[in-house]
């Protein structure tokens, strides 16, 4: 079971005043996860001015940084079509990053995520497809991609705990069933993170938490940094261990 540093997002400080920005923060942030027990990164690349980036510069800077600072760590990046606002961009981009990421996440409901999951394939990347919904669990299933990925990120966009867990599981059980099974990452936000969280430490699926996903800590009170969100999840896989 991996638990995994979701650093940032595409949060601010006006979310909270310690989610990293700055390739600094970003670093400094990992290195305190990682220290907690993280046992990967997951990090929106920001450009100089702070704005979530693609742009091999960006990418190769916070990249090669992070792999300076902390040798061994899988760092994985998102790729989603906010960030560009660009298919063609954004496949331009993948293509000449000098400082490539072990794994980058993809919104399989997204136009143009076939395309960009074979682009990263193509570079040696890991794919980490993500799922809100049935739809994209069938839409991956019958794709190209289904046997290239590393992982499936089981992500319902719905705040309702209840009803977001009936879609997961559904995802899952629709998972169960194709030919291309693939290690599943449960992935809850704002309020599913930690009941999430939980199911995945019962059912031993990997998981993450980190300012991108929650500033609460599971009693409610605001954490102040992605590492004291990493230790709760510790406490919480240490229970079914």
């Amino acid at each position: 079971m991996i638990v995994q540093a979701s650093l940032n997002g595409a949060r601010d400080a006006g979310f909270h005043p310690n989610v990293p920005t700055s390739g600094e923060q970003i670093v400094e942030s990992s290195v305190a996860a990682v220290r907690a027990g993280a046992n990967e990164l997951h990090v929106h690349v920001r450009d100089e001015r702070g704005n979530e980036s693609l742009k091999p510069e960006a990418v190769d800077s916070i990249v090669g940084t992070l792999r300076d600072a902390l040798p061994g760590t899988l760092i994985g990046i998102s790729t989603g079509g906010w960030i560009e606002h660009d298919d063609a961009r954004r496949l331009e981009y993948i293509d000449e990053w000098r400082n490539v990421p072990d794994h980058a996440s993809v919104n399989i409901d997204e136009l143009g995520a076939i395309e960009v999951g074979l682009a990263l394939h193509h570079r040696g990347i890991g794919i980490e497809a993500g799922l809100s919904s049935i739809d994209d669990a069938i839409k991956l299933t019958e794709s190209a991609l289904a046997p290239l990925i590393l992982r499936v990120l089981v992500e319902p966009d719905l705040q309702d705990p209840d009803r977001a867990m009936a879609i997961a599981r559904e995802i899952i059980a629709r998972l169960s069933t194709s030919q291309n099974r693939k290690p599943i990452l449960l992935h809850g936000f704002d309020e599913t993170a930690w009941s999430f969280i939980l199911e995945a430490c019962r059912n031993g699926w990997s998981t993450r938490v980190g300012f991108e996903d929650t500033k609460f800590l599971p009693d409610g009170t605001e954490a102040r940094s992605n590492a004291e969100l990493i230790e709760a999840a510790f406490r919480l896989k240490r229970e079914f261990v």
